[in-house]
């Protein structure tokens, strides 16, 4: 049985094929479902309580544009692009990893989801997160080096030409390639960002420089390599007006310095919020100090 309308059902508006919107089942119902379950789950808490709507509002509006980060990288034109340009293909990866993740990530959407369910499955999800099994491999993936060290791996993993390739041609690998980008920069994201109590944003700060750096070097790799790495993707460059090898070195280009620049502007970013936090300590511990002498 053929299953590719299962991921590559799409739509195209016009005469031209660079018009093709991708609307696979198994891509679009799961981003409706997740779309659905924060709506409804953020509604229900704006409504019961006043309490912290401005930061409801803020995480509401990271939520969506993570989403519709994720529709402009699977869903639009650019999705048809990717399989035939390899620099498309890793504008749409960057999108997902680098824009997408982060947003929702941010938006710490867990909570608004969990008030979309329906309270005879409320009970069954809470005993399940709470399982001693869950919550000790919860634990263990969310260290800082264990979720860099996933990411590591999809983004290198899938990258080696026989399997980049075999995703390519088979609809399911396909899938399997863009869940394990999305799932794994969503627990890295979620890990490195100091939205959440406990984040350790020294250890933050460090795993964001190494994923600045092993990506860049992946795209320099790319970039400098002088025979292309995956002649499947590199079928129709022309229709970006680019030879084969010059596809693959603007692929290059992008993973080195738009994708590295993100996650080096990220690691500048929590390094700020480290040393302002470090002052502040600093500064009650000489305050606690200068009181008790004085007493």
């Amino acid at each position: 049985m053929n299953w590719s309308w299962l991921f590559d059902a799409s739509i195209c508006f016009g005469d031209d094929p660079q018009s093709t919107w991708t609307v696979g089942p198994a891509l679009l119902l799961p981003m409706l479902t997740g779309a659905m379950l924060y709506g409804t789950g953020a509604f229900r808490l704006w409504r019961r309580s006043n309490r912290g709507r401005g930061t409801r509002l803020r995480d509401a509006g990271l939520f969506t544009a993570g989403w519709l980060a994720l529709v402009l990288a699977l869903v639009t034109p650019l999705h048809w692009l990717s399989q035939r340009v390899f620099s498309a293909h890793m504008i749409e990866h960057e999108i997902m990893m680098v824009i997408a993740a982060p947003l929702i990530a941010a938006s710490a959407p867990g909570a608004a989801m969990a008030w979309a369910l329906p309270r005879s499955m409320l009970g069954g999800t809470g005993s399940l997160l709470r399982n001693p099994w869950m919550r000790s491999l919860w634990s263990y993936i969310a260290r800082p080096g264990v979720a860099t060290l996933l990411h590591a791996i999809a983004i290198w993993g899938w990258h080696v030409p026989g399997f980049f390739e075999a995703a390519l041609r088979e609809g399911p690998l396909h899938y399997l390639q863009h869940a394990s980008f999305l799932a794994s920069a969503l627990l890295f994201w979620w890990v490195m960002l100091p939205h959440r109590s406990g984040t350790r944003l020294g250890m933050s700060v460090l795993h964001l420089f190494l994923t600045s750096l092993h990506t860049s070097l992946l795209g320099v790799l790319l970039l400098f390599s002088p025979r292309l790495w995956y002649p499947s993707n590199t079928l129709t460059p022309e229709l970006w007006g680019l030879t084969a090898l010059e596809d693959q070195q603007l692929a290059g280009l992008l993973m080195w310095v738009p994708a590295g620049l993100i996650y080096g502007a990220a690691a500048l970013w929590v390094a700020g919020l480290w040393i302002r936090e470090s002052g502040r300590r600093q500064i009650d511990q000489s305050g606690g100090s200068y009181a008790l002498r004085t007493r």
